[in-house]
């Protein structure tokens, strides 16, 4: 059975979200827990032979191969179960949805989680790793509020970003305004229809694993 080396935050939730909107349960992907407050991750020998970045998650393959970071795991796990589909059928409709998903990555997941590590976290953080300023990272979490506007003008009064349904560009969207709002975040004024679209996923079955203790 393959293991999903998971913990608090927004990336293994993400794979663990994907997994539920893919119908895979826990019957079928074993689930390991790390306390990533006190930094287990980055202290355990085991799971560092597996991940020697100690990043979370790791989805630990039968035959002991280990894939890191979110994304590339969700699309290891869509091809191995197509259906139901979340990246696109066709290679025009999955380089709609990657497109999106990368242009979120960088310019809204990269400057947010770099300022929050520089602010709110940085007690946590700063022991552990390098993290810029205070006033950089003032910065970059105002860059990345700028760009939330933006994907609230492009996103409109529709729910999903690409293809007119519910895709991966949707799943890592809601998972990082959520992982916003367990750390004192708000979505920036004038963010209305990312209100409403964050709302309406909230009822998803996958969604749940936000309100689970860990």
């Amino acid at each position: 059975m393959p293991k999903l080396h998971s913990s608090l935050g927004p990336n293994p939730r993400l794979v663990r979200m994907f997994l539920v909107e893919k119908g895979i349960g826990e019957d079928h992907v074993e689930r390991i827990h790390y306390d990533i407050i006190t930094g287990e991750n980055r202290q355990d020998a085991d799971y560092l032979a597996k991940n020697p970045l100690g990043t979370i998650p790791t989805f630990e393959l039968e035959d002991g191969t280990c894939l890191t970071e979110s994304w590339p795991i969700c699309e290891f796990i869509e091809e191995m179960h197509p259906e139901p589909n979340l990246f696109g059928e066709t290679p025009k409709e999955r380089a709609e949805v990657r497109k999106w998903v990368r242009l979120f990555d960088q310019e809204v997941v990269v400057p947010m989680t770099m300022g929050f590590r520089a602010g709110g976290g940085r007690p946590m953080f700063e022991p552990r790793m390098s993290v810029v300023s205070a006033e950089a990272g003032a910065e970059l979490s105002a860059m990345s509020d700028e760009k939330w506007r933006y994907f609230d003008s492009v996103l409109g009064d529709s729910n999903h970003f690409a293809l007119g349904r519910f895709t991966f560009a949707d799943l890592i969207i809601f998972c990082f305004a959520n992982f916003g709002f367990t750390v004192g975040w708000k979505l920036p004024e004038g963010t209305d229809n990312l209100t409403r679209f964050v709302a309406e996923h909230n009822k998803r079955e996958s969604a749940a694993i936000w309100q689970q203790a860990e």
